[in-house]
């Protein structure tokens, strides 16, 4: 063979090589590192939004301050992000109503053209030369322990960050964010129930880098316990126990577990992700993917082949923030299984999901339930209890029965509901655990969708529809 066959066949060979965890990891950095002159262009704008609040926060209260804090305070953001998040700090002994007063009034002088905004503080909000800006008052403590309100804690997170995360760290986080966004594993919004940026941050600083931390969830057997300062308040400990699947002790909160809302469908997702990446690695993983696209021919061959009948209610979506709704809709969620499993119709999977409308997706492995039902009572020998239920039945015309059924009394009675459409489009629905603005939504108006009915909810949802009968991890 020639030389020159040699190196065809060499590069052949390269080619068709798997790629290795280094590789992949270089050519995502290259996608996701800020270059310098994004980083000059944000240290530009955030200067200046910092000089102008500080010092229309200093004029009304001259011992306030100004802090940046969040991913671009401790360099972990991705390229492309454009958050910048300051925070004005007031002294603890201003009333929280001039706190709130004056954070507005620094905010709107920050920001000319931005608007208002609520969570625990009313806050400011805009965009400068193309970045998200929030300007967010809080109160400046001593620890993060005698916080007034959530947003008192974040300038803490800030401060323990910076002072131990250097720039190969810093770099780390960024994959794992990236990693987590690909694997629909990042946020901490009440809909996702992921991993936020600062657990992200903590569990790489934890584990010495992005590769190590892969490595160690690829093993985790939950419940998995870190404290990063030896606070002594794991999930065994009796005066603050935590239950969660993954949790991380806030090194700046001893009280808390920053990994809380964090889903175990979420915690179990980066262990497969992580043991797929690290047997075959790929850029993929970096990506966030969606299904392939369903129609109504295909959902109805879907439901044709699994043999199940789905049911779906569809309402207005009640007018609410994200991090309110979600809550609500899978409390009314689970109210709903919870009410036709008890009537027989044996939920099999369900769903929710929101836009301008929202549904609530069960799946019935039965959807039908004979005429009558069986009711039994107490054994015989129980005189009082028993003699009671053969009373209360024993002049029912529509009772068979009651008779003896070894040693107890039985009846079957007239079943309220034969069907779970009828037990949907029904007052009773409203006694199951429902979510205060779904139940209100709900008593104005609703859509009971059986069975192929429900292909009238692709035109809205038709990503959660591919995504629900074309599951992966």
């Amino acid at each position: 063979m020639s030389d020159e066959s040699d190196g065809d066949a060499d590069r052949d060979d390269a080619e068709s090589a798997p790629a290795d965890v280094e590789s992949v990891v270089a050519t995502v950095r290259n996608r996701i590192d800020p270059d310098p002159d994004e980083r000059s262009r944000l240290r530009s704008v955030a200067d200046r939004l910092l000089e102008r609040a500080e010092s229309a926060a200093t004029e009304r209260c001259p011992d306030a301050d100004v802090v940046q804090v969040g991913s671009t305070a401790r360099n972990t953001w991705i390229s492309g992000d454009r958050d910048i998040d300051i925070f004005v700090r007031f002294p603890p002994d201003l009333d929280r109503e001039t706190l709130e007063r004056y954070g507005l009034a620094v905010g709107h002088e920050t920001l000319p053209e931005g608007h208002e905004e609520y969570a625990e503080h009313p806050y400011v909000k805009g965009t400068v030369e193309g970045f998200d800006v929030d300007v967010v008052p809080c109160f400046r403590l001593g620890s993060a322990t005698e916080i007034r309100s959530a947003v008192d804690r974040t300038p803490f997170h800030t401060q323990y960050l910076q002072e131990r995360l250097d720039d190969a760290l810093a770099d780390d986080v960024r994959l794992a964010k990236q990693f987590l966004k690909g694997i629909g594993a990042y946020g901490s919004d009440l809909r996702t129930r992921g991993f936020s940026g600062y657990l992200t941050e903590l569990l790489v600083l934890e584990y010495g880098g992005f590769r190590s931390l892969l490595e160690a969830a690829a093993d985790w057997q939950p419940p998995v316990e870190l404290d990063p300062e030896n606070h002594g308040r794991a999930s065994g400990d009796a005066d603050r126990p935590f239950d969660d699947p993954l949790v991380v002790i806030d090194p700046t909160d001893p009280e808390r577990n920053v990994a809380a809302v964090c889903a175990a469908e979420n915690v179990a997702r980066l262990q497969h992700y992580a043991r797929a990446f690290l047997a075959d690695p790929s850029v993929d993983h970096f990506e966030p993917t969606t299904p392939d696209p369903i129609d109504a021919a295909d959902l109805r061959a879907h439901v044709d082949r699994r043999g199940t009948t789905p049911i779906a209610i569809r309402f207005e979506a009640p007018d609410l923030v994200e991090d309110q709704l979600y809550p609500q809709l899978r409390k009314s969620l689970a109210g709903v299984t919870d009410g036709l499993d008890a009537r027989g119709f044996d939920v099999f999977r369900a769903a929710t999901f929101a836009d301008e409308t929202a549904v609530l997706l069960v799946e019935l492995a039965v959807a039908g339930r004979p005429a009558v039902e069986r009711h039994s009572g107490p054994p015989v020998h129980v005189r009082s209890h028993a003699e009671g239920f053969y009373e209360s039945y024993a002049d029912d015309p529509e009772a068979y029965g009651p008779f003896i059924a070894e040693d107890r009394y039985v009846t079957e009675r007239p079943r309220e509901f034969t069907t779970a459409r009828a037990f949907v489009a029904s007052d009773r629905l409203f006694d199951v655990g429902l979510g205060a603005h779904v139940e209100t939504t709900l008593e104005d108006e609703y859509d009971v969708l059986v069975d192929e009915e429900v292909t009238a909810l692709l035109p809205e949802f038709e990503s959660e529809l591919a995504a629900y009968f074309q599951p992966e991890p």
